[in-house]
């Protein structure tokens, strides 16, 4: 539940006999054993998870079954997805049309920087960048007698 607060904050208050409505089975997580891990843990809490669209529920084993697999289809799609957007940035590559993002960090300045001797750390309040995008540029890099 990396980042899902309001997700964390719900399971911490639910208590036996509850129920967590949803409207969609894919709004719990992003794969089949994130979605099963949270009915798990609500079972455990002695709650039931109600879904919406379709509509079943996990108080009867048919509704636990259908979690299991409109989990499986949600994630499948997903991937689908991801396929296509990826086919799709390979076309545009190809046609020249899609470049990707412009590089927004002055390379060439960090570069030169680097090679006059100042460390990373300096580096990196000069130009605003992280310490760690400094080591990233300037990985192969040769490093100076200064900086050492």
């Amino acid at each position: 539940r990396d980042g899902r607060d309001e997700l964390a904050t719900v399971m911490d208050f639910i208590r036996p006999g509850d129920e967590l409505v949803v409207v969609k089975l894919d709004r719990l997580g992003r794969s089949t054993r994130g979605v099963l891990n949270l009915v798990h843990e609500l079972e455990g809490k002695g709650a039931a998870l109600t879904v919406l669209e379709p509509a079943f529920s996990t108080k009867d084993a048919t509704g636990s079954i259908l979690v299991t697999v409109l989990g499986m289809v949600a994630e499948m799609e997903r991937k689908f997805i991801r396929e296509r957007q990826q086919t799709g940035i390979e076309a545009a590559k190809g046609g020249g049309v899609y470049t990707g993002r412009k590089a927004t960090a002055p390379i060439d300045k960090v570069r030169q920087l680097h090679a006059s001797g100042m460390g990373p750390t300096a580096i990196a309040k000069e130009t605003g960048l992280s310490r760690m995008h400094v080591y990233r540029i300037t990985k192969d890099m040769p490093a100076t007698m200064a900086s050492t």
